[in-house]
């Protein structure tokens, strides 16, 4: 019989798992599972817990919750290298669910419990943050970052998604300028931004799209946009068109892929790590992990 550990967050998004786990682990006994059930305690705690699942001798991991929560299971099971020795497998409950939503995981917990039995396991690529930290699908810092680690989690857990948008709208009247130089693949661009990503999604937020004629969880490669310093309102009015439109083909943005990028600032910020704040120095590096990680899809 295989082993499964179910890392469950029960304040992700709006507490569906605390009336749905039973019928998230009837799935996995019903398909020749020995369940272990782990609810995590305070933050970090999920990345404990999967750093050790695999000399505790499971087959699976499970991340029953939200992104931040998939971000901590998925550090824990790279902390000692660049490619996880056992598979993950994802729940999504959180407020808004971007990655799961890219992979086309079920939005019905017990939906994904069937999917992770059923499926087949696909590597996709991680990210890695100054070799310190991994993230599953995107890192940001700048204009709007913010909202994702500082919107209440009442609020989000009643509102969902829109719960970002609110806190990012009290962040507009106050947008901060980054001075700085990032290096990718050989190419070089420097100037003055006020946000910037680096994604392996086709959703951001629930609001921005990539289509999936850019966007390959596979290929090794990030997809990167920055966002350019407004000096006036008109050039404000291209950032909104170009960001609700989903097009950054305009002089406002830098949009390209890299599978490996370094920022230089003049002085350091916060970072947004799938939703969770990781403050950085004024130099971050951040590399592609090419399918780090075997995940059901």
């Amino acid at each position: 019989m295989k082993k499964v550990l179910l890392i469950v967050n029960p304040v992700a998004g709006k507490l569906r798992l605390r009336s749905e786990l039973f019928d998230i682990v009837e799935v996995f006994c019903n398909n020749d599972y020995m369940v272990t059930t782990a609810i995590t305690q305070y933050r970090g705690h999920g990345r404990e817990l999967a750093a050790n699942a695999y000399k505790d001798g499971y087959d699976l991991v499970v991340c029953c919750g939200g992104d931040g929560t998939l971000n901590e299971a998925m550090s824990g099971l790279l902390e000692k290298g660049d490619r996880s020795p056992i598979p993950l497998g994802y729940i999504p409950a959180g407020s808004t669910n971007d990655f799961a939503d890219t992979l086309g995981i079920p939005a019905i917990p017990s939906a994904a419990a069937v999917n992770i039995c059923k499926s087949d396991r696909v590597g996709i690529d991680v990210g890695k943050f100054n070799e310190e930290r991994s993230f599953s699908y995107i890192a940001t810092f700048g204009a709007f970052s913010a909202a994702s680690y500082s919107a209440p989690q009442e609020l989000k857990n009643s509102i969902g998604h829109m719960a970002y948008l609110i806190e990012g709208m009290k962040q507009l009247g106050n947008m901060k300028r980054y001075r700085a130089e990032i290096h990718a693949d050989g190419r070089t661009f420097s100037g003055d931004y006020i946000y910037c990503s680096v994604s392996n999604t086709r959703s951001v937020a629930g609001l921005v799209k990539l289509s999936e004629k850019i966007v390959d969880l596979h290929d090794g490669m990030f997809e990167v946009i920055l966002v350019k310093y407004p000096e006036d309102i008109a050039q404000t009015s291209k950032i909104i068109s170009g960001v609700l439109a989903s097009d950054f083909s305009g002089d406002m943005f830098e949009f390209f892929k890299a599978k490996e990028i370094t920022f230089v600032m003049d002085e350091g910020a916060d970072w947004s790590l799938d939703g969770e704040k990781v403050e950085a120095p004024g130099k971050v590096t951040i590399r592609n992990l090419h399918k780090a990680i075997d995940i059901y899809l």
